[in-house]
């Protein structure tokens, strides 16, 4: 076990956003989140991502309980998100971006630290590149990047970090249907490949059934239900639940 929450809670002037969710994540494994809107899913994940601070309950990282630790620190630790709109930096290349990502933190403003770690970094800048597909546009500046290569490029920018669980916040939103299709296959290989423990939350159903080991549904700040894919798109009460509709969810 990687991660897991315990009876972890946010209120919102009074409304109760996420209520005593138990949570929890295998080493390499691929979970998604689905829910209506306003179920909590984007407030939970900012709880694991520090982003915002729990009113109670405990968040347990690689054995060590981070609850309520700043997002930089807890990216430090290993855990990394990624924003519902692309977080890059337009003036900048895309190897630039990489490269910035990929330095290490003690080595950032360390002037006689070894050049050997600047080397090792553009070295990994170059094969998240590679790993990406995004060679064809190494010198391109990212203000001039197509919505499909600004998402990726802030994956690639996580994946810069090395980070242990990646928290990927509708990676696909606002995609073509062939750029959802290049996406899909680089989400497939992150547990595979890159040997990341996974998160997801996301509202295109095929890309959620076609890449999670499991899913885990939210409605009104809780777990609703939980189960593997074809479980899930099977639950009458799943589809009632997130459709308002007795419908099949993929």
């Amino acid at each position: 076990m990687i991660l897991k929450t315990e009876k972890l809670s946010k209120r919102f002037n009074g409304l109760e956003a996420v209520k005593g969710v138990d949570f929890s994540l295998e080493q390499g494994q691929f979970k998604s989140i689905i829910g209506p809107n306003g179920a909590g899913k984007t407030t939970f994940f900012n709880l694991l991502a520090g982003v915002l601070r729990a009113d109670s309950g405990r968040i347990i990282f690689q054995g060590k309980e981070i609850s309520n630790r700043p997002q930089e620190k807890i990216a430090r630790l290993g855990m990394v998100k990624t924003n519902q709109t692309a977080q890059v930096f337009p003036g900048h290349t895309v190897l630039e971006n990489l490269r910035i990502a990929a330095q290490p933190p003690a080595s950032s403003f360390n002037f006689w630290s070894s050049g050997r770690c600047l080397k090792t970094s553009d070295q990994w800048a170059g094969e998240v590149l590679h790993r990406l597909g995004l060679e064809h546009a190494a010198h391109k500046k990212a203000k001039f990047l197509s919505h499909g290569e600004r998402r990726y490029l802030d994956i690639g920018l996580a994946l810069a970090v090395r980070p242990r669980v990646l928290l990927l916040d509708e990676p696909t939103a606002g995609m073509s249907p062939p750029e959802t299709a290049q996406a899909t296959r680089l989400l497939k290989n992150l547990t595979s490949q890159w040997g990341l423990s996974v998160i997801l939350v996301e509202h295109d159903m095929d890309v959620v059934m076609n890449i999670s080991d499991q899913v885990v549904v939210m409605h009104q700040g809780g777990v609703f239900a939980k189960g593997a894919p074809e479980e899930i798109s099977r639950d009458p009460a799943v589809q009632e639940v997130y459709l308002g509709r007795k419908k099949a969810l993929c």
